[in-house]
């Protein structure tokens, strides 16, 4: 596996091999070695790792998420205490990631979007229609992403240890059905306010988008504003958003994933068994987390279902080929360089 969670582990083995040689090399020169440092820096001393998320305790990520993530790393009891901040209370997404940098906010979970405000080629992985499926994506995470990601950590100090499922993202719209993107021409849809989400809708065809923080985004719905919204359904469903929109187009433009970030400074902090159980143990949660993702996603759309009042456009109903190839065909030409190269590369992993 070439993840950023592979290096990591990679480098932490050199680290414990060049203490093994310097502790050797100082007793055959008959010298006592200074083996408190290497005692000290192989203890597990107490740790509280801080964990953030804009996602509410609602939601997935957060209940078969992080909170997984807290309860496995106290149980294992090698001084770990993990403090939970879900609803962006430590801060909206481009707030928090300075944070992460410098080691104050210790694991951070963030899309790809929000992250390209620093790092601009991150943002191909949040392209619609980059991945067919979440196979297709935990694929590319663990075969694929370690020359994006690693560019990331050049740039950032920052390491993407690995990736959630948050959900496929779809249209949820008041009264407005959606089977094909002309049927999106002149529809004022919100979308997030970042240059790839922005780009997104133009790949979608939606011609008229509405940007408006997420805090906003309720109220824009109820006041007309913007007559739907993209999310994953465990999203518009956590925001109540289904309580003024009635209608859902399964056409899944955009795997959603949530990155794991981890900055050095927080590796500093930690000792090798420590860091490896970290790692262990988010990428463990990875197939839990998707498949409670799946579960509720499909609890939310039979509730939907049974109810008159809300209409399901089935994928099935949906020209999902012209929303493909108009979302590749924009693409192709919307990216350059590195962008395209990383976009390119996904696609040719697609089964």
């Amino acid at each position: 596996m070439s993840t950023a969670r592979s290096k990591r582990r990679g480098l932490l083995a050199a680290s414990a091999l060049a203490a093994t040689a310097l502790v050797a090399a100082g007793c055959a020169g008959g010298g006592t070695p200074e083996s408190s440092n290497t005692e000290s820096a192989a203890a597990n001393e107490p740790v509280t790792l801080t964990v953030a998320t804009s996602q509410n305790e609602e939601t997935p990520n957060y209940y078969c998420g992080v909170e997984l993530l807290k309860e496995r790393l106290e149980e294992a009891d090698i001084g770990f205490t993990v403090e939970l901040y879900p609803a962006s209370q430590l801060g909206p997404d481009a707030d928090r990631f300075p944070l992460v940098q410098a080691g104050d906010i210790d694991i951070d979970l963030q899309g790809a979007s929000a992250l390209s405000s620093t790092f601009e080629p991150i943002g191909v992985v949040d392209a619609t229609y980059a991945f067919d499926d979440v196979d297709h994506a935990f694929k590319w995470i663990d075969e694929g992403s370690e020359d994006l990601f690693g560019s990331f950590h050049e740039a950032t100090g920052v390491n993407i240890v690995d990736g959630w499922f948050f959900g496929s993202r779809t249209f949820t719209t008041k009264d407005v059905e959606v089977t094909s993107p002309d049927d999106l021409e002149g529809v004022p849809i919100r979308f997030p306010n970042s240059p790839q989400f922005l780009a997104n809708a133009e790949a979608l065809g939606v011609t008229s988008p509405v940007s408006v923080a997420v805090e906003e985004v309720y109220s824009a719905l109820q006041q007309g504003i913007a007559v739907g919204q993209e999310n994953p359904i465990v999203a518009t469903h956590s925001s109540s958003y289904d309580e003024v929109l009635n209608t859902v187009i399964l056409n899944n433009h955009n795997v959603g994933i949530h990155w794991i970030l981890v900055s050095d400074k927080t590796y500093e902090k930690m000792s090798d068994e420590q860091a490896a159980l970290l790692e262990d143990t988010i990428h463990e949660i990875r197939p839990e987390n998707a498949q409670c993702v799946d579960e509720a996603t499909e609890d939310i759309l039979d509730d939907y279902r049974a109810n008159d009042a809300m209409t399901v456009i089935e994928t099935e109903d949906i020209d999902m080929d012209a929303f493909i190839s108009k979302s590749e065909d924009f693409f192709k030409g919307y990216f350059t360089g590195e962008s395209l190269e990383a976009y390119e590369a996904i696609r040719e992993m697609a089964g």
